[in-house]
């Protein structure tokens, strides 16, 4: 910001430099009072000659009187009063000066007017934000949205309101946000694969379909994008292509770093996958979701299976976190597969909190709170806001509880190493 201010004050200066110095050096114009001075000399010198003429008797009394005469006509003539000469000067003078003074005033008023003040304090813009770019201040929200209806081919500021809202579970937001979003910058891989999440959760929390595609299209800008192969494996399992599955989440885990903390997951998902291509050649009946997913006998065994208590901070954390922080909430298999099998987002000014996990917050239909007789619940701090575990986060879990278990309570009270 203070490089910017320079850079503004510097041009000012040239400008106002160019404009106003010939300004006032014109309201001084030294040659023409160089020459009245001559001239003012040189017809001095005569009218000394011609009294010298007199005195001498070389002139007759009417020829000196005659000769004075002609000499003040010449000096009206030739040389400029004084009067007239400061009347022009000041009106120059006090020209220069005005635009000195209007031409910074001006510019920062059109810059105010037009510009984007905004830029320049971003910490206003991002309150919450918590270092990560995301906005939680309605206030600032609106006032991206403010500056996008003057400004709309700004895909800095689309980006931070899709994902502002797509962390604050406003899913159709985030949807409308991306989709201008990607007629900016067609290109970005990773705005397709944050489009195809946000249109997820904005219909249904499926990813057939569109999500799909625009998954397909993340992969084709860049084929190493993590989020994108991880989104397409989820997709793939959703739609029964478990050998996609494979292949997606293989290529991700080939990338990532080796010592990547929530691998394992990764590892699980790509077992199960294995397991369900098996069944499938076999013939045998996939898990799969059905119609009767929707009867009112599915809600009540729903209902019966949901796990419900409480996820509270330790005080000796209280000072570790940010209001603004991610909390994760989620359900996963004690023996099997590590992937999450509900899994509900809050936030540190939630804390403590009710929860409810249920079959209905699972995030692929094969894998449910109900498909396993024993679960464990996990309490996450998220400093990153991923909802994988990484150094600095903070968590806490519950030992294998069974599904339907009732008014549990979980504190967050270790770090993440």
């Amino acid at each position: 910001m203070i490089l910017f201010w320079i850079i503004c004050a510097a041009l000012l200066l040239a400008a106002m430099t160019l404009i106003g110095l010939p300004l006032w050096r014109r309201a001084t114009p030294d040659h023409e009072v160089l020459r009245d001075a001559a001239n003012l000399e040189i017809l001095r010198d005569q009218t000394t000659e011609l009294a010298k003429d007199l005195g001498n008797d070389l002139l007759t009394q009417e020829s000196f009187k005659q000769g004075e005469h002609e000499l003040r006509v010449r000096l009206l003539e030739e040389v400029k009063v004084d009067v007239p000469a400061q009347a022009t000067d000041k009106p120059a003078k006090v020209l220069a000066l005005v635009l000195v003074v209007l031409i910074p005033l001006l510019s920062l008023l059109i810059y105010f007017k037009l510009g984007s003040p905004q830029a320049l304090r971003p910490q206003q813009v991002e309150v919450g934000a918590d270092g990560s770019g995301i906005v939680r201040s309605e206030a600032a929200l609106q006032e991206i949205e403010a500056g996008l209806k003057k400004f709309p081919a700004n895909p800095d500021a689309w980006l931070k309101l899709g994902r502002s809202y797509r962390e604050l579970n406003r899913f159709a937001d985030a949807e409308r946000a991306y989709s201008q979003l990607v007629t900016l910058v067609p290109d970005a891989s990773q705005v397709w694969t944050e489009y195809a999440d946000a249109y997820a959760l904005n219909h249904g929390q499926t990813l057939r379909g569109e999500p799909t595609k625009f998954l397909d299209k993340a992969l084709e800008l860049d084929g190493k994008n993590v989020m994108a192969l991880a989104l397409s494996g989820s997709a793939a399992m959703e739609r029964g292509d478990y050998q996609a599955a494979i292949v997606h989440w293989q290529k991700m885990l080939s990338i990532l770093p080796a010592d990547f903390q929530d691998a394992q997951i990764i590892r699980d998902g790509i077992k199960q996958a294995h397991e369900f291509l098996v069944m499938q050649k076999n013939g045998k009946n996939m898990p799969v979701a059905s119609l009767k997913d929707k009867t009112p006998e599915a809600a009540v065994a729903n209902q019966a299976t949901a796990i419900t208590g409480k996820i509270s901070l330790s005080p000796a954390l209280l000072g570790k976190t940010a209001p603004g922080d991610t909390v994760y909430i989620l359900a996963r298999a004690a023996e099997g597969p590590k992937i999450p099998l509900a899994v509900l987002r809050k936030q540190v000014q939630d804390l403590p909190v009710e929860f409810v996990l249920d079959d209905s917050m699972a995030m692929q239909p094969q894998l449910k709170i109900s498909s396993f007789e024993k679960v464990i619940v996990v309490a996450r701090i998220s400093k990153s806001g991923s909802p994988m575990a990484q150094p600095g986060d903070m968590e806490g879990m519950t030992p294998s509880i069974k599904p339907g278990s009732k008014g549990i309570s979980v504190v967050i009270d270790s770090a993440v190493k």
